[in-house]
This record gives structure tokens, sequence and C-alpha cells, in this order.
């Protein structure tokens, strides 16, 4: 029996970080500014918050996928850019721009997906050539958010220990002086919501077609499931050399679908978002068994209470499932 399909996943849940400083937005003189945010809450009451932003865990995201194609146990390709992390990525790669010169745009993206599973799953905008060509992530992330009267933030004082500080070193700019600065630490529960388009992987949205085999495409998904599991494992950013996030924990509910309906996302600013989403699975399922499929859970849910369930439910759906394909 072949392993079961998965086409989309929705990871709702709140996790508790403490002391972190992986965020922020830029510093005035000698203090470091936190990021925040206002928001609404489902009574439609306004609250000002401390977030990490979402580009921060796609980026996170992005660099373990890039980690786990270098180690080369699944023979993932990478293009020349994308082997050294640019940031450009594709875009950047002066071969790739010739080749592409005169091509159509769904013989470029073909290529695209062929030589690179960052630019395949994490997204990009080509514009070599004077083309515009879209390339959709398959991954979509939320912001942090920190929930309402569940989190502080706090700011501590800093100074840099210089022998001999009252001397003048006569070169001002050169930091060798004391240096004394303010600088933030975060404490909370935050909400996160994160989706995850499987059936996309190697997915030729203008020709609407695969150009890579299944082997491949099941390649790029466990590495895409791993790089997803690792980002929550040790969520990286700034200040992590002193301020090493204590993660006290992670709960939530995992939505996966095993077909065209999309796994359903509820943000946990709602208290009620885990019988939220069980209920809407089941609305959605009841609509499939009318539809000829009696008994058939095309949406499932996982709730998980610590982050070794939460390993657990990923590791299951890693070594179980292999990405749906559309017809």
């Amino acid at each position: 029996m072949g392993k079961k399909k998965i086409s989309s996943i929705s990871i709702n849940g709140e996790i508790g970080l403490n002391m972190h400083s992986l965020n922020n937005e830029g510093g005035e003189g000698n203090q470091i500014l936190t990021r925040q945010i206002t928001i609404v809450d489902e009574l439609g009451k306004t609250h000002t918050v401390n977030a990490v932003s979402g580009d921060m865990l796609k980026h996170i995201q992005t660099s373990y996928l890039y980690y786990i194609a270098k180690e080369d146990s699944l023979h993932l390709p990478l293009c020349k850019k994308c082997n050294v992390f640019n940031a450009n990525r594709i875009s950047g790669d002066e071969e790739f721009t010739r080749e592409i010169q005169e091509k159509r745009n769904e013989e470029v993206i073909d290529m695209l997906i062929k030589k690179c599973i960052i630019d395949d799953m994490q997204g990009i905008l080509i514009t070599n050539n004077n083309k515009n060509i879209p390339r959709k992530s398959c991954a979509e992330f939320g912001w942090l958010i920190g929930l309402p009267g569940k989190v502080k933030t706090e700011t501590f004082f800093h100074v840099k220990l210089v022998p001999n500080a009252g001397e003048n070193s006569g070169d001002d700019s050169s930091n060798q002086g004391q240096n004394i600065f303010h600088r933030p630490a975060s404490s909370g529960i935050y909400a996160v919501v994160c989706n995850f388009d499987i059936y996309r992987i190697g997915y030729n949205e203008i020709t609407r077609s695969y150009p890579i085999d299944d082997i491949a495409r099941n390649n790029r998904y466990k590495a895409f499931m791993k790089s997803i599991m690792y980002t929550f494992i040790k969520p990286d950013g700034a200040m992590r050399n002193t301020q090493n996030p204590h993660i006290i924990s992670f709960k939530g509910i995992i939505s996966f679908s095993e077909g065209t309906i999309p796994a359903p996302t509820v943000s946990p600013i709602n208290s009620d978002y885990v019988n939220q989403i069980i209920k809407i699975a089941s609305n959605l399922n009841s609509i499939e068994n009318t539809n000829g499929n009696e008994g058939k859970e095309i949406i499932k849910c996982r709730e998980f209470n610590d982050l070794s369930e939460f390993t657990n439910i990923m590791t299951d759906l890693i070594e179980n499932y292999e990405p749906y394909a559309l017809k």
C-alpha cells in the first residue's frame, strides 16, 4: 500500500518564549527598540503587543532548507546563487539570465523548478531580461504575535567593560571606548499561524504540470517539512549570542488536507481557535461525504501540547505521507 497524500498543512499554536530579542526595529541613540504592533482581538478591542515578523520566520525556515540541501543526502539541487545563500537567488545567476533570454514564461518556470529547490519552494520574482515572472512561495508565515496580557518587554542596561576607560583613545569612531547602551528582552506567549501548500512543490502554474518526477518531489517534501520543524525547535534571530530564547512551551493544532480543500486556519488570538478548527474540519469533511466520499476524512486535525508532541506529528507526516499532485 502506497503512502497517503498530503496537499496542504496549517500550523496554529501558542509558543512560549522568555528573555528573547529576536526581532527589533533598530535603535535611537544607545536605546534598541523592540518591534511592536497593534492588533484587534475577537471582541474588537485593540492591543499593542510585541511581535516577531513573518519575514524573520520565513528567513529562518529558508536557511534550514539551505542547510538540509547542502547535506545532499536527498540529492537536492541548488542554483549557483542559492548554493552560497545569496539573497538574489537565481535572478543573480548570469548563466541563467542568458539561458532564459529567448524562453517563454512557462519554459523559464520549468527551468527554475529543475535547477533549485529554494527558488521552487520559497518563491521569487524573475525580472531578468525585462521579464516579470512570479514564483509564489509554498510557505506562508504570519507574524509571531504576543497574546494580549501574556507578553512583557523590559529594557536592560549594558556596558562594555574597558580597562582604563577614562583614558581618551584619540579615535571616537574606533569603538574602543566604554559604551553604555540599553537593550530589550521580551517574554510571553506568542500566536503562531502558518500555512504550507504541499501540492505546489515542483508545480508549474502556467502549464499546470510537474516538470520533475515523483521521487524528486517527495525528496523536496521531506526537506521542506524538516525545515519547518527545525524553525520551531530553534527559532533564529537577533541577539541570540547573549539572549538565546528560553522556549518554555508550544501547544496548538496541526490541520492538514489530503485533497484540494485547504487546511483550515484560525489565529490563536482567538482563545477558541482549536475548537473552531476542529469544527471547520468536520464541516468540510461532511460536505465531501455527501459527494461520494462517505466515511473519509479529507481534513485531519492533530493537537499537540508540547514541542515533543509537535515533532512527533511532524515526523509522522514526513515518514508516512508524500506530496499530493493535481490532476
